[in-house]
C-alpha cells in the first residue's frame, strides 16, 4: 500500500521512479521493496517521510475479520552525484550472484542476474533484481551502496557536530511519525504536525502532499 502510496505521488509530480528491489511477502503483501525517484527536489520531500508508518485496518487475511495493527519503515537516501566521491575498497565489498526471483521468463531460470552486494565496514547490504544484465543490476546496487554510505558519513557528521541529546526519535518500532486508520474509524493522522485527513482513500492514491509540507515547514 505504501509502495503504491508513493509510486502514484512520484508519477503525479512527473518524477521517473526505477523499483531496484522487490521482495514478496512469504504470505502476502511485500517484506520489502527499494525504489528510485529521480527528479527535482525529490529527495528534498521525501525525506519528510522517513520513518515509521502504522496502519490499523480489518486484516483481510484474517477469517475472523479482526482488526489488525502493523507496521512499516520508510528510510530514504540521497542518490549522490557522480562527482562527490565515496571512497568505497574492493576488499570491503562482497558481492553475490543469484538467480533473480522476478519477471523474465527461462533467462530468470538459466542467469543468475541478480546481484546483492555487501559493505563489510558498515553492515550496509544492497540487493538489486530489477535488471536481466547482471552488470547493470550491480551498477544499480553500487550506487544505492554509494548513497547509503554517503547518508550515514552526513548523518554522523551531524551528531558530532550538532551534539544531538536524543531529542530526536530514532526510526524503531513504536515511534510512528504517521497513523493510516481504516478501522473502526476512517482518518491518516501526522504525528509530528498533528495534520490529519479523513479521505484515506485519497492519501493512499499519493495525496501526501499536505502532510511533506506541514512537515517541512514545521522543521525550517
Amino acid at each position: 500500500m505504501l509502495m503504491r502510496m508513493y509510486l502514484r505521488w512520484a508519477e503525479t509530480h512527473g518524477y521517473k521512479t526505477e523499483i531496484a528491489d522487490l521482495q514478496m511477502g512469504e504470505e502476502a503483501g511485500i517484506k520489502g521493496v527499494t525504489f528510485t525517484v529521480g527528479g527535482a527536489y525529490a529527495y528534498g520531500y521525501l525525506k519528510a517521510e522517513a520513518g515509521i508508518h502504522r496502519l490499523v485496518r480489518i486484516s483481510p487475511f484474517d477469517a475472523n475479520k479482526r482488526r489488525h495493527t502493523s507496521f512499516a519503515a520508510v528510510l530514504i537516501y540521497p542518490e549522490i552525484e557522480d562527482n562527490i566521491i565515496v571512497e568505497i575498497r574492493d576488499e570491503d565489498l562482497k558481492i553475490d550472484t543469484y538467480r533473480s526471483s522476478g519477471a523474465g521468463g527461462q533467462h530468470v531460470n538459466k542467469v543468475s542476474s541478480a546481484v546483492r552486494i555487501t559493505h563489510i565496514p558498515t553492515g550496509i547490504i544492497v540487493a538489486c533484481q530489477s535488471e536481466r544484465s547482471q552488470l547493470r543490476n550491480k551498477e544499480l546496487a553500487m550506487k544505492i551502496v554509494r548513497s547509503r554510505i554517503y547518508d550515514m558519513t552526513l548523518k554522523s557528521r551531524e551528531k558530532k557536530l550538532e551534539g544531538f541529546i536524543g531529542d530526536k526519535k530514532d526510526i524503531s518500532w513504536g515511534n510512528q511519525i504517521r497513523s493510516y486508520t481504516l478501522q473502526p474509524y476512517r482518518l491518516v493522522k501526522d504525528h509530528r504536525t498533528n495534520v490529519e485527513m479523513g479521505d484515506v482513500d485519497s492519501v493512499l492514491d499519493g495525496r501526501i502532499d499536505v502532510f511533506i509540507t506541514a512537515y517541512l515547514k514545521s522543521v525550517r
